[in-house]
């Protein structure tokens, strides 16, 4: 399988976009999805709640070190910033990055260092530019970027940020970036030699 990781970012509107996003899914799609979507620091576990009843994928909360596992939709805690590693998650206090944390940037350049051409960002509606220096540094690394379609996020700020960037590969509405995670998370045997 080409790609192991899915990283998406989202802000303003984020809930009903990764609901919607998460729900498009199949309950056996194979890959493990990493999500950030900024909110308050005092937040409490309402948004893994409504995520989890609109998705057939388990949603959790991310420990420090805890394993990377597939078909699972793992979000950045309240006020942790959310790093990949070969393999496990890791949770970072490290100070905010355009004033958030968690941040975008520091979970998509962390997967880019643990994945490279193995992971497909994807940024969603938001009002900040937080995801966009991330984005290419996944498209440096040889990864696949999407960006959801500005004329369809309830906030267009973040995906037209990403858009600015010059590094998106597709850009669509949800439920096209939910057919193509789909296609490219199915492994497709090879026939013949």
């Amino acid at each position: 399988m080409p790609y192991k990781l899915v990283v998406v970012g989202a802000s303003l509107g984020g809930l009903h976009a990764v609901a919607a996003l998460l729900g498009a899914l199949s309950p056996d799609f194979p890959l493990p999805l990493a999500i950030v979507q900024h909110r308050h620091k005092e937040s409490d576990e309402t948004l893994r709640i409504v995520l989890q009843r609109s998705s057939g994928l388990a949603v959790c909360e991310v420990e420090d070190k805890q394993p990377i596992s597939p078909g699972t939709a793992c979000l950045a805690p309240p006020d942790y910033h959310l790093l990949v590693e070969q393999g496990t998650y890791a949770l970072s206090t490290d100070e905010p990055e355009m004033y958030a944390r968690p941040s975008i940037d520091v979970l998509f350049e962390s997967a880019a260092d643990a994945y490279g051409p193995n992971v497909i960002g994807v940024i969603l509606t938001g009002a900040s530019a937080d995801g966009a220096r991330g984005l290419a540094t996944i498209k440096a690394a040889g990864g696949l970027t999407v960006v959801q379609d500005p004329a369809t996020a309830e906030c267009d700020v973040m995906p037209r940020a990403a858009l600015d960037a010059g590094v998106a590969d597709h850009v669509m509405p949800i439920p096209e970036i939910a057919a193509l995670l789909t296609r490219l998370g199915t492994v497709v045997p090879k026939v013949g030699v």
